[in-house]
């Protein structure tokens, strides 16, 4: 099995922190990515595979595959044990929906924060422009915040134990925090869910090799 990745694809990792939950042996390829041309020239695998041309894309043998969610699925299909999805029907559609969430509402709050491999934009009205976008997309994390916290009540994770839910929230939040968006300190409930979730080995092991892109990657975290 082969994952093809990059060093800053917040949904590459995630299919990465599930393929090392489950314990499933493969191979990763980094595509070329770098601040001045992007993930230009693009990988021909992921080309020939993914009509979006985005990386993860997973090979198994003969079977190609492109989107974390899919590839999700194929994986719980595939190797069962440890489930990362509920067994019950209702529990199973709420960890699908909290995935969701994750990817196509959060995510793309935090993506409207700024791109750190982006370099900086030199006319000052595009600044303004998407500091005013940065501003409008922090109120709509907070409610997101809020939103989440309902969800979670009481509970360790999202869906009773750690599912997929929780790897895509997690990495949607990840990417708020390494945006400088709204950190969980008025959110205690999240904030404990978030460093639970974190201290995973698949999970830290994720979020330590972001960092670390991070820091070779984006001249903005040169302080951090």
């Amino acid at each position: 099995m082969k994952l093809y990745s990059a060093p800053l694809s917040l949904f590459s990792r995630k299919v990465e922190i599930a393929l090392r939950e489950k314990a499933i042996d493969f191979e990763r390829e980094m595509v070329p990515f770098s601040q001045a041309a992007g993930y230009e020239p693009r990988h021909p695998v992921v080309l020939a595979v993914n009509p979006k041309r985005q990386v993860p894309v997973l090979i198994d043998g003969d079977l190609a595959l492109f989107d974390s969610t899919l590839i999700f699925e194929y994986l719980e299909d595939l190797h069962p044990s440890p489930p990362l999805y509920p067994t019950e029907v209702r529990m199973r559609a709420r960890c699908r929906l909290l995935e969701l969430i994750g990817d196509e509402v959060l995510a793309p709050l935090a993506f409207r924060l700024g791109y750190r491999t982006e370099p900086p934009a030199q006319d000052a009205q595009v600044r303004a422009q998407r500091e005013a976008a940065g501003r409008r997309a922090e109120i709509d994390i907070a409610a997101a915040y809020d939103d989440l916290t309902t969800r979670l009540g009481t509970g360790r994770f999202f869906c009773a134990d750690f599912s997929y839910a929780d790897i895509a929230l997690f990495m949607a939040v990840l990417w708020v925090l390494r945006l400088d968006g709204p950190r969980l300190d008025a959110w205690p409930g999240l904030a404990r869910w978030y460093a639970r979730v974190g201290a995973r080995h698949a999970v830290a092991a994720a979020a330590a090799e972001i960092a670390a892109a991070d820091r070779e990657l984006s001249p903005l975290v040169a302080h951090q």
